[in-house]
């Protein structure tokens, strides 16, 4: 007799109904879920990231095991499959120095942008990144002598350093004639800070330790550290200050020392060009400053203009890798494959900034975009950039999952403190920077370069196909950056694969399992039924 109601002494057996007495688990085992082609092709309607999710697999190795090397062209590999887009608010020589060579125990790869005011000023932007000597602050912020206290505090606000060059320039590359620190300043009276100056309390220059131009990394430690110094002035044989090296920074090049660097042991960094005949110069320039890829920045990459540089760019300079582009569709991506293409850009109107969709009424979503292309270019061994809709860490995963080898960010990064520009206080009280689409009305009003992305340069009336914004402080890649890399680490190994070759592999032969997302499975996949709540998420 079963026990009463409550009573688990004699629990009842589970009863099974007959359906299920006569399925095959196996199979079942084997349809639980979509393959990747059955996802796409279930629906007429194209699919973005948050459309799907991936099933998780088994489990057996721990976070630090995931390799997530990866191609960025068919001869560049990278440590990381991260690279910061070529966006006048995104990528300069900090941003790039920073994507290359601190990504803890990694390294990815920074695009510098070309809304330079000239190709020269580009190329020289490529110039400092080659010349980065990891711990060596090759642009620090300086003063002069004759400015006062007021100044540096001013200085130490907006940059935060805590240890200043004094120069007869204010500059790097001026004659050096001191140093001064938050030690120098700490007993001065706030009503003397703007009569007091700096030649009045800086280090002399006969008192500093400095170093020259050919001192290596190890050897500058060592000085620090026996004189107990924080920084140390690099000077040429004029005299004249070329670098700072930072007692700090020194530590982080110890600690992490593995970097994205070329066959010389130079960081890598790409830069983007236009489509206009007087691009030539420039991609001279930048091979001249040592420029590893070149990125055709065009919003729609199935052009002429595009094909004919690219092939004159192969056959002129053969050892420079270029990522063709713009690219969503298949036929785009054999054009430029054909062409010479040593890597693809895949994303049209999918950025956070970029309105092309809206008002060309043309692009494609992209999710949709990133597995056509992809699964056509792997054919052709070829790898493919996601290049928008990055929203955070988890569709870094998504990309890749669909068959990119690597993911652009600019949103992401744009609010960091390596990006250009400077931050601002909204009216909300947030710290803010700009962030701006290469083809808004601002940008393109700032540089022609902007306008040739989108072949309207010529043309006096100008149609926005991206819009200027905000960008919430994000604080130092030095941060960030580590925990997109640990983000990934633990989506691949929740998903039970330990690379991104497995991980593709395992995709495209149906092992790794997909399925749609409702729009009520998409809400109840983020925060939800709570009074309030706080986010960190680093």
């Amino acid at each position: 007799m079963p026990g009463p109601e409550g009573d688990i002494s004699s629990p009842r057996a589970l009863s099974l109904p007959d359906a299920l007495k006569k399925l095959n688990w196996e199979d079942e085992f084997d349809a639980d879920g979509i393959s990747i082609t059955e996802m796409f092709k279930a629906h007429n309607t194209s699919l973005t990231y948050n459309d799907f999710n991936i099933f998780p697999g088994f489990i057996d190795f721990a976070v630090h095991a995931v390799d997530l090397t990866t191609h960025l062209t068919k001869k560049i590999t990278i440590r990381a499959p991260l690279i910061s887009s070529p966006m006048d608010t995104v990528t300069e020589h900090e941003m790039a120095i920073t994507m290359a060579c601190h990504l803890q125990l990694h390294g990815g790869i920074g695009i510098i942008h070309a809304n330079f005011p000239t190709p020269a000023d580009q190329a020289n932007e490529v110039s400092k990144v080659k010349r980065y000597k990891q711990g060596f602050i090759i642009s620090p912020q300086c003063i002069k002598s004759d400015d006062s206290v007021l100044d540096l505090f001013e200085i130490k606000q907006k940059f935060g350093f805590t240890g200043t060059p004094v120069t007869d320039t204010g500059k790097v590359g001026g004659k050096l004639l001191g140093l001064v620190t938050s030690r120098d300043i700490d007993f001065i009276k706030e009503s003397r800070y703007k009569t007091t100056k700096i030649s009045e309390v800086m280090v002399p220059r006969d008192r500093l330790i400095t170093g020259g131009e050919e001192l290596e990394l190890p050897d500058a430690y060592n000085i620090l550290e026996k004189e107990k110094k924080g920084k140390l002035p690099i000077v040429n044989a004029n005299d004249e200050l070329v670098a700072l090296i930072a007692r700090t920074d020194l530590k982080k090049s110890r600690d992490f020392p593995q970097s994205s660097y070329d066959k010389k042991g130079q960081l890598m960094v790409g830069a983007a060009i236009n489509t206009r005949e007087n691009s030539k110069k420039t991609v001279e320039l930048l091979v001249e400053a040592g420029v590893d890829v070149l990125i055709i920045d065009s919003s729609n990459g199935a052009s002429a203009y595009q094909v004919k540089l690219l092939k004159w760019i192969k056959e002129t300079y053969s050892q420079v890798e270029v990522i063709a582009g713009n690219v969503v569709t298949m036929k785009q991506a054999k054009l430029l494959i054909d062409s010479g293409a040593d890597a693809l850009r895949i994303g049209m109107g999918s950025g956070s900034i970029c309105i092309t969709q809206e008002v060309m009424a043309v692009g494609r979503a992209q999710g949709s975009a990133v597995f056509q292309v992809a699964r056509y270019a792997r054919s052709r061994g070829v790898p493919v950039i996601a290049d928008g809709g990055i929203r955070d860490v988890g569709y870094i995963t998504k990309a890749i999952s669909l068959g990119a080898s690597t993911v652009m960010m600019g949103g992401l990064l744009a609010g960091t403190n390596e990006a250009p520009g400077e931050y601002f206080w909204g009216p909300n009280g947030l710290r803010l920077k700009k962030y701006r689409g290469m083809g808004s009305i601002d940008a393109m009003e700032a540089h022609s370069t902007s306008q040739d992305r989108y072949f309207t340069s010529d043309d006096a009336i100008k149609v926005a196909q991206g819009v200027t914004a905000t960008m919430r402080d994000r604080g130092t890649c030095h941060k960030f950056l580590p925990y997109l890399i640990r983000g990934i680490q633990h989506g691949f190994q929740d998903i039970g694969v330990r690379s991104l070759n497995e991980l593709h592999s395992k995709v495209y032969d149906g092992t790794i399992k997909f399925e749609l997302r409702s729009q009520n499975a998409q809400l109840e996949g983020g925060v939800h039924s709570l009074h309030s709540y706080e986010k960190p998420m680093y």
